[in-house]
């Protein structure tokens, strides 16, 4: 049985309709990559898995749970966190602080700690003491996913974590994966970057336009398959 997973998945936002009966599906230990263009529906369909914006309850299950319906800190305490667009820090707050935050909503045994984020990312054990958001882009993405992961979560969603960062610190970010796979979580990774996506994950979705138009795993997935997944057949 897969661990999380939607089933006819519909999303607006008022008049305007967003997702149209997306189907994806996430298997322990996996990573699937959510690919598309701008406008493609790609960070609708991670809000609407971390119950963002609320949906028909079995739109979204989690471990054969319904919980399509469920506000957002109950997502977070069932052990679902999302790293989102733009990271989000508090800027108030000192990197440590934004980092403890994470456990608020789950606060369980696990793996993660301030210890093994700061091993993860040892630069933020040096930086612990400065305001979140003082730190270049790249140290930001890193709070931004020791937030979450300091949750313990068993999914984690990564809502375009190398956007606006230079490929250096991309490649630096993504090198993490392995030992966050290592400790447990299974990983949604919404990446504009088509190549990174198809090197990080086991299986990929390609949203068009609200719709799922191409699944499966990068070494069938050709670069014309992709191509007009991407952007349309006739393009």
């Amino acid at each position: 049985m897969a661990l999380l997973e939607t089933k006819g998945l519909t999303a607006s936002y008022g008049d305007f309709q967003a997702l149209f009966g997306v189907d994806i599906a996430l298997d322990p230990g996996e990573t699937i990559a959510i690919i598309g263009a701008n406008g493609a529906g790609k960070t609708t369909l991670m809000r609407s898995i971390a119950g963002i914006l609320a949906n028909q309850p079995n739109a979204v299950l989690f471990d054969g749970e319904a919980i399509g319906a469920l506000p957002a800190p109950d997502i977070v305490a069932r052990g679902i966190a999302m790293v989102p667009e733009g990271r989000k820090l508090f800027p108030s707050l000192s990197v440590e602080e934004n980092l403890l935050i994470g456990r608020y909503g789950r606060a369980v045994a696990g793996h993660w700690s301030l210890q093994t984020v700061y091993e993860l990312f040892p630069i933020l054990k040096e930086r612990r003491g400065n305001p979140g958001t003082a730190l270049s882009g790249g140290q930001q993405q890193m709070v931004a996913i020791g937030r979450a992961l300091m949750s313990n979560p068993r999914v984690l969603l990564c809502d375009e974590i190398s956007l606006g960062l230079a490929p250096v610190v991309i490649k630096d970010i993504y090198a993490a994966f392995p030992r966050i796979r290592a400790a447990g979580a299974s990983l949604v990774v919404v990446e504009q970057d088509i190549g990174q996506a198809l090197k990080v994950s086991d299986r990929v979705y390609c949203l068009m336009e609200g719709r799922i138009t191409l699944s499966g795993a990068p070494s069938d997935l050709t670069r014309e398959k992709i191509h007009s997944a991407y952007f349309g057949a006739g393009a």
